[in-house]
């Protein structure tokens, strides 16, 4: 009887062990174990020249770790960052850069890290599904836009030679109009709402705040829609006075605000 047990007992273990050697038997193996620094890198390459973002990105996480103290590792860092921005990461991506940027304040790579914080702002602000619903930039949150200029205009003022300045200036120029825009939607909303007074003083705060727009010329338009609303007839006459001066031809005094459905800013 004893015999019969311990045999029970022996064979439980045998097994037991069994399927622990085979679960270590299957267990992933890192391929990336015996690969140079250099080797590493040009894996990841590989990857992000196939656009294979996702994988990519573990494989510049173990460069930067493997190679760390070394250019090749900054560099790793500020290439995860962009395949984690290409990948939809952008959350990810920011605070990739904002650690470089920190730990690196002197590296000559500092301009484009700043660039490419300003791009992922950039692109989260427009936002994939905006070609397919044609939402307008302007008709949503402007956090981002605001980030992403201030990150433009940090380049061009820290590194006004950097090759990446020219195309950070035109940025800035099209985040303006779309913060000017945004003025004219949240005006516009209060307009159709019946609230007069404060669709008359976002229209002024639009004017006010950004020049040589073309969000200007609406914004005009709803400030004298608003005092006509309201009966204050001088400041009505003002405003249109203003608008006509500057835009004779202007299709919202023609078709009575009837322009054309699609935003300025859509070129596609």
């Amino acid at each position: 009887m004893l015999r019969a047990k311990l045999s029970v007992v022996c064979a439980t273990m045998l097994t037991t062990m069994a399927t622990l050697l085979a679960g270590c038997s299957s267990a992933p193996v890192d391929k990336t174990a015996g690969m140079s620094p250099n080797r590493l890198y040009a894996e990841a390459k590989d990857e992000m020249g196939a656009s294979q973002w996702d994988k990519a990105v573990p494989l510049l996480e173990k460069l930067e770790a493997r190679a760390a103290g070394t250019p090749l590792a900054q560099q790793a860092q500020l290439d995860k960052a962009y395949a984690q921005f290409k990948a939809g990461e952008q959350a990810q991506s920011l605070a990739t850069l904002e650690r470089f940027i920190k730990l690196h304040p002197a590296s000559p790579a500092l301009d484009y890290a700043i660039y490419l914080r300003g791009i992922v702002n950039f692109n989260d602000d427009l936002g994939l599904l905006s070609s397919i619903t044609r939402q307008d930039l302007a008709e949503r949150d402007q956090k981002a836009a605001k980030e992403s200029f201030e990150s433009f205009k940090e380049l061009t003022t820290r590194f006004p030679d950097s090759k990446y300045a020219p195309d950070a200036q035109q940025r800035m120029n099209y985040i303006v109009g779309s913060l000017a825009q945004y003025e004219v939607h949240v005006a516009k909303y209060y307009y159709k709402r019946g609230a007069y007074l404060a669709a008359a003083n976002r229209a002024q705060q639009c004017i006010t705040d950004y020049r040589d727009v073309p969000a200007t010329e609406e914004a005009l338009f709803i400030l004298y829609k608003s005092y006509d609303a309201l009966g204050m007839e001088q400041l009505r006459d003002d405003a249109k006075r203003v608008l006509e001066k500057n835009f004779p031809q202007s299709d919202f005094l023609l078709k009575g605000g009837k322009a054309n459905s699609d935003p300025w800013w859509k070129i596609w």
